[in-house]
């Protein structure tokens, strides 16, 4: 059984829909006292990650995020919250997966990172299985996950971030696999069978 989070600061009807697309009924939960009854859960998140920190900690989430033993997979927003701290809102978040979120230097090209763009594998993991260095996926992005060594994936715009994360049984990923076709169906049927 899956869960997916439901904070009110995403869209969780894609991520539910890309979901039943590979067979699974995942079930949305409002409660933070109901996450212990499921094999797995995802945490998305669109908007600012101050608002969504306050909301995850108001709620509960936090607690019941951070005593959570089974795989847990953030997506966007959800990614960052995941990791220690970000530049947007300037505050300190979930702690679960080290490291800070910076704001994306871009150079010349137009921030926010929206479109297709390329993968680059950095370390194998059951979550990279069957990934390709040139498949692509959809990001939208202002902020990003600094690479360090719990970097799996990398993608560049104007500068190197982190696409795919992993420390212990926390996963984020900072494009939007459920809008990914073929390669965000494929990373979201591993994170299904990604065995601790």
């Amino acid at each position: 059984m899956i869960a997916i989070i439901n904070t009110g600061c995403a869209n969780i009807n894609s991520v539910r829909f890309a979901f039943e697309r590979l067979g699974v009924n995942p079930e949305v939960i409002r409660d933070p006292a109901q996450l212990q009854q499921f094999e797995r859960a995802v945490l998305p998140g669109v908007g600012h990650a101050s608002v969504a920190m306050k909301r995850l900690r108001d709620q509960g989430w936090d607690r019941a995020i951070a005593e959570y033993q089974n795989p847990l997979m953030g997506i966007c927003l959800g990614m960052q919250l995941l990791c220690d701290e970000t530049e947007e809102g300037n505050v300190q978040c979930l702690g679960r997966i080290p490291g800070k979120v910076r704001y994306l230097e871009t150079g010349q090209l137009t921030s926010p990172h929206m479109g297709w763009n390329t993968l680059s594998l950095r370390n194998t993991h059951p979550l990279t299985q069957g990934l390709n260095s040139d498949d692509q996926v959809y990001f939208v992005h202002s902020f990003a996950h600094t690479s360090n060594a719990n970097t799996l994936v990398e993608s560049e715009y104007g500068s190197r971030f982190s696409a795919v994360v992993a420390k212990d049984n926390y996963a984020g990923m900072q494009f939007h696999p459920e809008k990914s076709a073929k390669v965000g169906a494929k990373l979201l049927n591993n994170f299904l069978n990604w065995q601790l």
